[in-house]
C-alpha cells in the first residue's frame, strides 16, 4: 500500500453521497475534543488530509479519505460536544446511525477515547454499538504523551473496566505527538483487512 496516493474522496451527509464500490470501509469514532484528526493525519504521515482545529465539533459531515484505492477511512462527526445546538447534535447522531447501521461495506469501526480520562456515556454506548456489531472492540487511547508510564497503567485499566473489555477486544496506546501507536495501528488493521502493510514515514 502506497501512502502517498491519499485524498479525500467525499464529504456525505446522507447515502445518497457515499463512494460507489465494495472497497471496504474502516470508521473512526470518538468525542470531538479526542484528536480524530490529528490521529488520522499521524498515522498516514501527513499534516493535513484530515482538518484539525482548536474549536471541537468542526468535522459536520461524514468524510471519506482513499487510501490507495484500496480502502477507506471514514471520519465520523464527534459526539458530546456541548457548543453544538441539540438540533445540530440530533442531525449528527442520525447522520451517523444511518452509516453505521446501513452500509456494507463497514468492515470495523474504531473507537478513539482519551487516555487521561475515563470513557463517558457516550462512549460506553458506542462501544457496545461495536462489540455488538463486530463482536470485539478496537479502542485507540489518543494523547498518552501527557501522562506518566504509572497514569497509563491506571488509566488503561480504567478504560477497560469501564468498557468492559474481554479477551476478544484491542486497545492501542496512541500519541499523534511521538507517534507512539502507528505501527500497531497498521499492523492490526493490514491483518484484519489481510492487505499488505505500507512502508510508514
Amino acid at each position: 500500500m502506497n501512502l502517498n496516493n491519499l485524498s479525500i474522496e467525499v464529504s456525505a451527509v446522507s447515502p445518497k453521497q457515499y463512494p460507489t464500490g465494495d472497497r471496504p470501509e474502516v470508521a473512526f469514532a470518538g468525542r470531538s475534543n479526542v484528536g480524530k484528526s490529528s490521529f488520522l493525519n499521524k498515522v498516514v504521515g501527513r499534516k493535513s488530509l484530515a482538518r484539525t482545529s482548536g474549536k471541537p465539533g468542526k468535522t459536520a459531515q461524514i468524510n471519506f479519505f482513499n487510501i490507495d484505492s484500496q480502502l477507506f477511512f471514514v471520519d465520523l462527526p464527534g459526539y458530546g460536544y456541548a457548543a453544538v445546538s441539540k438540533s445540530e447534535q440530533k442531525r449528527w447522531g442520525e447522520m451517523m446511525d444511518t452509516y453505521l447501521n446501513t452500509r456494507k461495506q463497514l468492515r470495523q469501526t474504531f473507537l478513539l477515547v482519551d487516555s487521561r480520562h475515563k470513557p463517558s456515556r457516550e462512549d460506553i454506548q458506542m462501544a457496545e454499538w461495536i462489540r455488538y456489531r463486530f463482536g470485539y472492540l478496537i479502542i485507540v487511547a489518543t494523547k498518552i504523551d501527557k501522562l506518566s508510564r504509572k497514569q497509563m497503567e491506571e488509566n488503561f485499566q480504567l478504560i477497560a473496566d469501564t468498557l468492559s473489555f474481554t479477551e476478544d477486544d484491542f486497545l492501542i496506546p496512541f500519541s499523534a505527538t511521538t507517534g507512539e501507536g502507528k505501527e500497531d495501528f497498521w499492523e492490526l488493521l493490514c491483518d484484519m483487512l489481510e492487505i499488505d502493510k505500507p512502508i510508514l514515514r
